[in-house]
């Protein structure tokens, strides 16, 4: 899946290929981390 990772007032947000928010986290790394988990 193809994501975009946007830095926003000192954390992360998530959008999908489409431009829709999926979810906010504190950091990169965190945001990956639930990126993996929604793959598996």
């Amino acid at each position: 899946m193809d994501y975009e990772i946007r830095f926003v007032y000192g954390h992360v947000e998530v959008y999908d290929q489409a431009g829709r928010f999926r979810f906010s986290a504190d950091s990169e790394r965190e945001a990956l981390e639930e990126l993996e988990n929604d793959a598996a």
